[in-house]
């Protein structure tokens, strides 16, 4: 039986919190106008502003933390 150690622990603490920064967000696209074939705003120059560029800069804090981490754990011995 293994336990779980210190970093596992902050790597399971930090994938939670992407997958609730990542639901939280709104999405930039309508999911049946992508199968409809209408025209795409989705790469459209589109200021973030206020909250919606915060959750934007954190979910990109925690993806590279997580990256980070993922290869942390794998290195270190069990």
């Amino acid at each position: 039986m293994s336990v779980l150690k210190w970093y596992d622990w902050i790597l399971l603490v930090v994938s939670i919190l992407m997958i609730l920064i990542v639901v939280v967000q709104s999405s930039k696209e309508d999911a049946s106008r992508a199968f409809s074939g209408e025209k795409s705003d989705l790469f459209a120059n589109k200021k973030q502003r206020g909250l919606e560029k915060v959750i934007n800069q954190t979910t990109t804090v925690l993806s590279i933390v997580f990256f980070l981490l993922t290869i942390l754990v794998a290195v270190l011995p069990r």
